[in-house]
């Protein structure tokens, strides 16, 4: 699957990824479909930790669609309600993503409940990723399970018990 460019700018496959990605808010509704199984819109509205405007993210939703990061389906339990599921293209950015969380914990100031999902990312290296992909794939594309321990369990359980202390100190 390719993704649908607007105008490039010019052929840097740098250019082009960001262009693909349009903005902040796109890795960040990617980001919590990704890390935070977000698949409905008012999951992606009311938990998001940044505040995002509900027609920020009706655009960014819109225009993920139609650049090929999401797929969105009619989810059968309510008629006016629909899930976001990722691509593979999107799915294949779990890379990037943890570069990303990487690079910001080197750098920012980061808080420790966010930072963990990103610090044992990086931690786990491309195998990790890669595992993290397959288990993302079938989530979102139907794949069959690996039978491998679920990686998003393991970042849940580690942001999870990180919260827990913070809220006892």
């Amino acid at each position: 699957m390719t993704i649908h460019v607007e105008d490039p700018r010019s052929g840097c496959p740098i250019n082009l990824t960001i262009q693909a990605l349009g903005d902040r808010w796109s890795l960040i509704v990617i980001r919590d479909i990704m890390f935070g199984n977000r698949r409905h819109f008012r999951e992606l509205l009311s938990r998001s930790e940044e505040g995002i405007a509900s027609n920020i993210l009706a655009d960014r939703l819109k225009k993920l669609v139609a650049a090929g990061f999401l797929a969105i389906t009619d989810d059968p339990s309510h008629k006016q309600k629909h899930f976001y599921s990722l691509t593979e293209p999107a799915i294949q950015l779990v890379p990037l993503m943890a570069q990303l969380g990487a690079w910001g914990r080197r750098h920012l100031p980061v808080t420790p409940d966010l930072a963990i999902r990103a610090q044992l990312l990086e931690e786990g290296g491309p195998e990790m990723w890669a595992d993290f992909m397959d288990e993302l794939r079938t989530e979102h594309l139907g794949m069959p399970p690996t039978g491998r321990p679920s990686v998003a369990m393991r970042l849940q359980a580690a942001y999870e018990a990180i919260r827990g202390a913070q809220a006892q100190a």
